[in-house]
């Protein structure tokens, strides 16, 4: 039996990462795609895959990934994606809208149709989009962010619709609070104290491993099992508004 093969985007760090690395423990050869060329070459090379640049907003270097992924594909995880700022919407900036909605949702669009028909050709392919809770519910300062994940989540109700004739399987995993090393700093650009606010007192909030372990989980199903969905959310947290701290 040939390699199965796997691509990751956003695999520099935080779930990515995570998620290449629980691939290539499944006997995936992984190609880990971001645009931080240094960090995903470390990465590929750790578990034996392929280092891809790729900044999935852009088309030039997502062809360049279908390129190197070649003519057959087994699994997708679309999980390049960023929340920027935390401002109600009387005060957002458009700008940063726009940057949540490019890597969410444009960027899924970009590298799904480029690797889609690597997906058929397979025979049994997976596409895995890393949504959040965010795209179920709406909090304050959040309207952004939860529009794009909103984004994320239709395009992959969608695209399971549109392929249920074909091999492939359209998937969505969405988690809760996962406390990564960038995620939050990314979000409120670079202020440490506000990024570990978001998690001050909460006992054993999710991290990237246990996404990483739900995600593989679903890519290893038998051929005809589809799931559609999977939310994850640490014990700790019965809803958005709702968290246990002590």
């Amino acid at each position: 039996m040939s390699t199965r093969i796997a691509v990751v985007t956003g695999a520099s760090s935080g779930i990515g990462a995570a998620t290449a690395r629980h691939l290539a423990e499944a006997g995936f050869e992984v190609v880990c795609a971001a645009r931080r060329t240094d960090r995903v070459e470390a990465l590929a090379a750790e578990i034996g895959g392929r280092a891809v640049a790729c900044d999935v907003t852009d088309a030039a270097q997502v062809a360049t990934l279908a390129e190197e992924v070649g003519p057959r594909l087994d699994v997708l995880v679309n999980n390049a994606g960023g929340a920027f700022g935390l401002a109600p919407v009387a005060e957002s900036d458009p700008d940063d809208w726009r940057r949540m909605y490019d890597v969410n949702v444009l960027g899924v669009l970009n590298v799904t149709q480029a690797l889609l028909p690597a997906l058929v050709a397979s025979g049994a392919g997976v596409i895995v989009n890393v949504g959040s809770t965010a795209g179920r519910l709406v909090y304050e300062g959040g309207a952004g962010y939860t529009a794009a994940k909103h984004g994320t989540k239709a395009v992959t109700q969608t695209l399971r619709l549109e392929l249920f004739d074909q091999p492939v399987r359209v998937s969505e995993v969405a988690p809760g609070m996962v406390h990564t090393e960038e995620f939050s700093l990314v979000r409120f650009d670079g202020d440490q104290a506000k990024a570990d606010a978001v998690y001050a007192g909460v006992p054993d909030p999710l991290v990237a491993d246990d996404v990483a372990d739900a995600i593989t989980w679903i890519a290893t199903r038998p051929p005809h099992v589809n799931i559609d969905e999977l939310v994850i959310k640490p014990r700790a947290q019965a809803a958005q508004h709702k968290v246990h701290r002590v």
